[in-house]
């Protein structure tokens, strides 16, 4: 009994809380490789073909011991649409980080609870009976999720715990970045989270069809690359572009190769088909948490009362969802 409670609530908790720091950390050394002049068509197009190299062997490694499942046409079309969305979410987040900063990306993700809610609701894939202490709870989670992110967006407040360091990573708008280009920037980053609350819906569809994760995860970052190439090519046509220099970017290119899109793919996946497109999207809000701390720790980042709001409301947020899905407790 306790292995199996391990298996299926302790264990998908530490991977997603895992999932969502190296994603944080993503965030991050893609806007310091922005700064050095890195395209995000080149860093995207890099991303999903090294992930696809990556996962490439081990798709036929691990196979299980009663080999793969029977592979039905009917999965193709849906597992294009995978690529589809994971392609166009990611040119959305990383171009919405390059207009703003990872920390206001992390904000945004709090919208992906509610997105997923509303998506899996219309899918039917979530009973929506308003009698229900459930069904408020996530409603109320839902609002929590929209009102998190217009708070943390809009209202700064005071400053709690101050810095004499400044940065570009903070949540404040970067150096030479205008108030239409931060707009810009949220809208698209918000965009981003709808795209990858779909992609959730979709990928939680494949999985009842085709049990495989590993092997799912690989032909949707094979479909991502070949859609993501001729696009990238063609709309980023400087050759120098895509020549890979030995500082950050390159860091930052192999890291999500090899987390960004491989590690946190499976991970998702196959909370996914053991939990459900709603577990994974509540713990979307942890990563607003994860950001303010890595600013304040490694970034010099001031914490304003804005920003201590939104983690009040975040905190709400998940103890909410706890009932619903057996999270164990957070740490904090």
């Amino acid at each position: 009994m306790a292995g199996r409670y391990c298996y299926e609530n302790g264990l998908p908790f530490s991977a997603m809380v895992t999932a969502e720091c190296t994603n944080v950390g993503l965030n991050i050394l893609f806007k310091a490789s922005s700064l050095k002049g890195l395209s995000y068509y080149v860093f995207v197009l890099y991303m999903y073909a090294i992930s696809t190299l990556v996962l490439l062997p081990l798709a036929f490694v691990f196979r299980g011991t009663t080999g793969l499942p029977t592979f039905k046409l009917s999965l193709l079309y849906r597992i294009f649409l995978l690529g589809l969305l994971g392609f166009w979410g990611q040119l959305c987040n990383y171009k919405g980080i390059e207009f703003s900063s990872a920390t206001l990306a992390s904000a945004i993700s709090n919208l992906t609870p509610a997105f997923t809610f509303i998506l899996a609701v219309i899918f039917r894939m979530e009973n929506l009976a308003l009698r229900c202490p459930i069904t408020q709870a996530k409603i109320m989670g839902t609002i929590v999720s929209i009102s998190g992110a217009l708070v943390v967006v809009f209202y700064k407040g005071p400053t709690i715990i101050s810095s004499s360091q400044s940065t570009s990573l903070s949540l404040n708008s970067p150096q030479g970045t205008s108030e239409t280009q931060w707009v810009i920037g949220g809208l698209l980053l918000a965009a981003s989270n709808l795209l990858f609350s779909g992609w959730y819906i979709v990928q939680t569809q494949v999985m009842k069809i085709y049990p495989a994760e590993i092997v799912v995860v690989f032909l949707y970052l094979l479909c991502a690359t070949i859609i993501s190439a001729p696009v990238c090519l063609i709309v980023e046509g400087n050759l120098s572009a895509w020549r890979l220099r030995p500082d950050i970017t390159l860091v930052a290119i192999i890291y999500s190769g090899f987390f960004g899109s491989s590690f946190n793919s499976v991970i998702h996946t196959w909370c996914l088909h053991l939990k459900g497109p709603v577990y994974v999207s509540i713990f979307k809000p942890l990563s607003i948490v994860i950001a303010a701390a890595m600013g304040v720790i490694f970034l010099g980042d001031a914490l304003y009362l804005g920003r201590y709001i939104i983690l009040s409301l975040m905190k709400m947020h998940i103890y909410a969802c706890i009932q619903r899905h057996n999270v164990p407790s957070l740490p904090y």
